[in-house]
């Protein structure tokens, strides 16, 4: 059974929703008779899916609403909530989805680390603060799905902007889903949506075929939907390369550093490589 949020001609509101998981969420979405609005920065590819929604959606036209965003802007995302509520009224799915990954470095220019946590934190931060009070309002069900990263939870070497905003990300919809669960008559439920590796335009890398590891944006976006309607709040998708035992052995080990007082990253460490590995092998 889907979650009771998604009913027809009840509506959802995309963020980065113009391509990748969003697009696919938002087609989705428009399949099972909702109202949609994808928000994204670029307007070319919010043209091109619009039709795309169009065709998917039970209503046609109607149902399908785009709107240039940026997520970093709380006024933008403001204006982009008045506009949907004038349009369709109640919102009864909010994805904050919008993210990028143009790659960064430690001592790199402060410019592209504000641009990377303006995006994928702030835009999360702001989603959040601006939809939640109506939608509790409203007093029926209804969701937001933030989308994170497992490297904001294991935090690999190698993109330290990316890590720090999908960390702030975990952090952020874990304190959401405990606020909101603590709301009086609160119908509304957080969850943090953790992909595995997705072949998305983010991930292409200049790549046309899909590699064999990874899933498609739709196999993510139906595993997703498959657990908000189970009720998971962390939402951590396999893959083709990676499935949950593994992630779960790599989550559990980067935990241990803490635990075990372990060099920090020590999955990464030359000293610790023998031990991740058995630790890797044993059953949980």
């Amino acid at each position: 059974m889907p979650h009771p949020a998604l009913c027809p001609d009840h509506t959802a509101v995309v963020t980065g929703g113009a391509s990748g998981i969003g697009l696919a969420a938002a087609l989705r979405f428009a399949g099972l008779g909702m109202n949609v609005c994808i928000a994204d920065i670029d307007e070319t590819r919010l043209r091109e899916s619009a039709a795309r929604l169009t065709a998917a959606a039970t209503r046609g036209e109607a149902a399908v609403m785009t709107a240039k965003v940026d997520v970093s802007s709380r006024d933008s995302v403001a204006a982009l909530e008045r506009a949907v509520r004038a349009r369709f009224g109640a919102v009864d799915v909010l994805m904050n989805n919008a993210g990028i990954q143009p790659g960064s470095k430690m001592f790199g220019p402060e410019d592209n680390w504000q641009r990377i946590l303006g995006i994928n934190l702030w835009g999360i931060i702001h989603g959040a603060q601006v939809f939640a009070a109506n939608m509790i309002a409203q007093g029926r069900p209804a969701l937001i799905i933030n989308t994170g990263s497992k490297q904001g939870i294991t935090t690999p070497p190698g993109d330290p902007a990316y890590n720090v905003s999908k960390a702030g990300v975990k952090a952020f919809t874990e304190a959401l889903q405990h606020e909101l669960r603590n709301t009086p008559g609160c119908r509304v439920t957080a969850h943090l949506f953790i992909p595995g590796f997705v072949f998305t335009p983010l991930t292409a890398n200049g790549r046309i075929e899909k590699p064999a590891a990874a899933w498609t944006p739709e196999q993510t976006v139906d595993f997703m939907l498959e657990r908000v309607a189970a009720g998971d709040f962390y939402v951590l998708c396999p893959d083709n390369d990676v499935p949950r035992a593994l992630d779960e052995r790599r989550i559990l080990w980067a935990a241990g550093d803490i635990v075990e007082n372990r060099p920090p990253l020590s999955r990464w460490h030359a000293d610790y490589t023998e031990a991740f590995a058995a630790f890797v092998k044993k059953s949980p």
